[in-house]
């Protein structure tokens, strides 16, 4: 009959960027012999650091100098999305190194673990899973004609106005006043309102 062998390679702390490990199973028995040769190659992880909610620059602050203390560079990148509140996206390499470096930042809770995988062992991510984030949004998304509306910025900052068109191209948005004596159709960025009521 079939026999199944399964095997585990742990990779050692402090394994760097790049090595490799190879691994050969001899395996013998009645007289027949096999023999199966595979490798492994170290490469970085995308780790969710989890933080005190609205504190996640403070964290990104404090966490950035870390990155290549002392010529080891650990911590490969940082992501903060906007977006995202509670959470930090840090690239790195070693997590038992980035667990330390992350020890001292007091905005810093810990970072996500995977307990399928191991009672330690940090989740981790895809670049895929979190390409959404490095997309930048267009400032018009969500906003359609009928829109009621209030300027943020410009002159006619405070002022309520009905959303008449969108060009998605420029991120412009024209609106018409609603409070002026005359309608005057005005053209402002995207950023520059903020939607009170959406068209029924």
């Amino acid at each position: 009959g079939q026999k199944q062998l399964e095997l585990e390679v742990i990779c050692p702390n402090g394994a760097r960027y790049d090595d490799t490990v190879t691994v050969v199973v001899n395996a013998a028995a009645e007289g027949e012999t096999d023999s199966i040769e595979f490798s492994a190659r170290a490469t970085q992880s995308i780790m969710i650091l989890k933080t005190q909610i609205d504190q996640e620059k403070s964290v990104v602050d404090s966490l950035a100098p870390k990155a290549d203390y002392g010529g080891q560079k650990d911590i490969y990148a940082i992501l903060s999305p906007a977006t995202l509140r509670g959470y930090v996206f840090v690239e790195g390499m070693n997590t038992d190194r980035m667990r330390e470096k992350t020890k001292e930042i007091k905005k810093a809770r810990a970072f996500v673990m995977d307990k399928s995988i191991g009672e330690d062992a940090v989740a981790e991510t895809t670049i895929a899973d979190i390409d959404h984030y490095l997309t930048p949004l267009s400032t018009v998304v969500g906003i359609v004609e009928g829109d009621l509306v209030e300027l943020v910025n410009g002159p006619f900052k405070g002022e309520k106005a009905r959303v008449q068109q969108i060009d998605q191209a420029k991120e412009e948005i024209t609106v018409e006043l609603i409070e002026a004596m005359v309608p005057i159709p005005v053209t402002v960025k995207g950023d520059s309102v903020r939607v009170i009521e959406k068209e029924k």
